[in-house]
């Protein structure tokens, strides 16, 4: 009888040990036999078969929360179908479809693309993946091991759309179903306070992690509860709507407060300015007489000369076209100055280059209310513009050079807006080909500015259709070369003064030269002069460096509070901040 019990006791035994080896030696004839690839998806189907449990005690959970909503019973939703419903941002998850449905709990997997530092943990998993290598598939084993990884990244985009989307619900929702939502606006709040000011997965403890990935869970459930409970698509699509035109509404709203508030500091002189303007006048008319006289001033009608003429009445804007030109010249003694601004600013212009010489160059100031010409030809007020900057007679001399400078044969004429950053004297030495002004095209497309003439001007009116090429390029102002000598030979005065009497005063300065120097005007190449600097943000910072004269055209100009940061410096290193007029008006850089 004991032989036969012992015999039975031998028999189970055998029976378990065959039950716990023929596994073992199952798998590794399998994974022997298969390929790299083979052995990968065998492992990611033990890893499936591991956490099912889990994945249907989670839909069975939710399908029991679902019942307390009054409904029909619903189908137990796919994780897929889940993410596809709620437009979940599925584009930024890369994550397998089989570890959604394990609903985030591969713990391996999450640990491990969460902790980059979590070595001892990433060296056993890597060895458990190439553990049948045998030395010939290591390269296998790591891409799994990157892909593990991967399958974890970006949880912290994640967090954030679920909270946008919880955010939808919570807005939309009516207010009835404030009980219903209390669950989510929970789980939404607690979520914030865990990912805080996080950016990527890194910024995140071990302990926010693992919190983290358990809030995320519950916040799955908890919106597909939601969805279920809200199904009505056409109700929610209209609150949506409703939505988005109240938000387009304050947006224009906004652009248009925005877009007034900027022009209206465009046209107003800073506060620090006219501190200065008034310290300098007070300092100006303290002098005698004969200490009010700028030196060089015999240089003025010297035609063998660099003259360049600045239209102006700011005070700083004047002090760094000059000093950015001196600093970029090879012969300084042969520049000359021209500032003409309006006798209310002519004291302050004078006694700042008085008390900041401009070393071997003659600087020359003096005021367009001496031209008695001028004051009887306003036809600058007829512009339909009620921006000074545009009505102002120092916008217009422009048309007026060779009045101006009766003696003189060639003149750069630069908007006060401008800094120099390399020598202009190859300019003097330019062939014109007959030409009056020499001016930068604006008409090449993916440039900075991009202008066509039909932009400005209508040519369906048979004095502009009959008159002009609408496929004529169009150039700016702001460094321009006029030879004066051709400009009296062709009388283009005359012809401005005919534009204006045909109406066309109203279309504003840039269109009207165009017209005046209509097939009068010779194409610079682009490195000459940049433009932009004023209203855009993607002038490229090469082409700005390279440039001999950059260009703050536009409502941003650099000495105002709304000033481009990007370019700023380019305006600022010409200005002395340490000049203590300017620290006593609290100007800086």
């Amino acid at each position: 009888m004991s032989k036969i019990r012992r015999c039975q006791r031998i028999f189970i035994l055998s029976l378990l040990s065959l039950s716990v080896v023929a596994p073992l030696v199952f798998v590794s004839h399998r994974l022997n036999l298969l390929t790299p690839l083979g052995r990968r998806e065998f492992l990611e189907e033990l890893y499936r078969a591991a956490y099912r449990t889990d994945t249907l005690k989670l839909n069975a959970v939710e399908q029991e929360d679902a019942e307390e909503l009054d409904e029909p019973n619903q189908v137990v939703y796919t994780e897929k179908d889940f993410v596809s419903t709620i437009g979940y941002d599925s584009e930024n998850n890369h994550d397998s479809n089989e570890s959604r449905n394990a609903g985030y709990r591969g713990a391996t997997l999450e640990i491990n693309g969460f902790n980059q530092h979590g070595k001892e943990h990433q060296g056993t998993q890597q060895n458990d993946l190439s553990f049948t290598s045998q030395g010939r598939n290591i390269h296998d084993s790591q891409r799994l091991l990157e892909k593990n990884i991967e399958v974890t990244t970006k949880k912290v985009q994640e967090i954030k759309n679920q909270l946008n989307l919880a955010k939808a619900y919570l807005k939309i929702a009516p207010p009835s179903s404030n009980l219903r939502l209390r669950d989510l606006e929970r789980l939404s709040r607690e979520m914030e306070l865990v990912v805080g000011e996080a950016t990527q997965d890194s910024d995140l403890s071990m302990s926010e992690v693992h919190s983290a990935l358990q809030k995320m869970r519950h916040m799955e459930a908890s919106l597909s509860k939601v969805y279920r409970a809200f199904p009505d698509c056409s109700n929610m699509a209209a609150k949506l709507n409703t939505m988005k035109r109240q938000v387009e509404e304050q947006v224009r709203s906004q652009r248009h407060q925005a877009t007034y508030l900027v022009h209206l500091a465009a046209r107003t002189a800073p506060k620090g300015i006219h501190c200065l303007s008034m310290q300098l006048t007070a300092e100006y008319f303290a002098l005698r007489p004969e200490e009010r006289k700028l030196p060089n001033e015999n240089n003025i009608h010297r035609t063998e000369l660099y003259h360049y003429a600045v239209f102006s009445d700011n005070v700083l804007a004047c002090a760094a076209v000059v000093n950015s030109t001196i600093s970029s010249a090879k012969e300084q003694g042969k520049l000359v100055f021209h500032v003409l601004t309006k006798s209310l600013n002519l004291p302050a212009i004078s006694m700042w280059f008085l008390i900041n010489p401009p070393g071997k160059a003659t600087v020359h100031v003096q005021s367009i209310d001496n031209f008695e010409w001028l004051s009887k030809d306003n036809s600058f007020l007829e512009s339909n513009s009620s921006d000074p900057r545009y009505t102002s007679e120092l916008n217009y001399l422009r048309f007026y050079l060779p009045d101006i400078f009766p003696a003189l044969n060639r003149v750069v004429l630069f908007d006060h807006d401008v800094v120099v950053q390399q020598d202009l004297s190859a300019l003097w030495n330019m062939d014109m080909k007959g030409n009056v002004i020499g001016a930068v095209g604006t008409c090449q497309e993916g440039k900075i500015p991009f202008h066509r003439i039909d932009m400005f001007l209508n040519f369906s009116d048979p004095l502009i259709g009959k008159r002009f090429d609408i496929n004529a390029c169009t150039w700016a102002f702001g460094m321009n070369l006029f030879d004066l000598q051709q400009w009296r030979r062709h009388n283009l005065t005359a012809v401005y003064h005919n534009y204006l009497r045909m109406g066309l005063s109203s279309v504003g300065s840039l269109p009207l030269g165009w017209l005046t120097f209509y097939n009068k005007t010779e194409l610079l190449n682009r490195q000459w002069h940049i433009l932009g600097l004023g209203y855009s943000s993607d002038v490229d910072r090469n082409e700005i460096e390279r440039a001999a004269v950059i260009h703050y055209d536009g409502l941003r100009k650099p000495w105002l509070d709304i000033a481009m940061g990007r370019y700023k410096s380019f305006w600022t290193k010409y200005v002395n901040y340490d000049n203590h007029f300017l620290q006593r008006c609290n100007l800086q850089a």
